[in-house]
């Protein structure tokens, strides 16, 4: 999220044009991809430690 915020200002400061044809640069979203043979466990430790970030 800050990474966003802070990408959105530098771009919109950058390309001034941005400001007046987009309410937003960034949409809550989120990404998938398939991961191997890690283990369930491993994933699952992953995704609760990124909660708390």
């Amino acid at each position: 999220k800050q990474l966003k915020g802070h990408t959105s200002r530098v771009l919109r400061d950058e390309f001034r044009q941005l400001k007046s044809r987009l309410p937003s640069l960034w949409t809550n979203s989120y990404f998938v991809a398939t991961v191997g043979t890690v283990q369930l466990d491993v994933i699952k430790k992953y995704i609760e430690e990124q909660k708390s970030r």
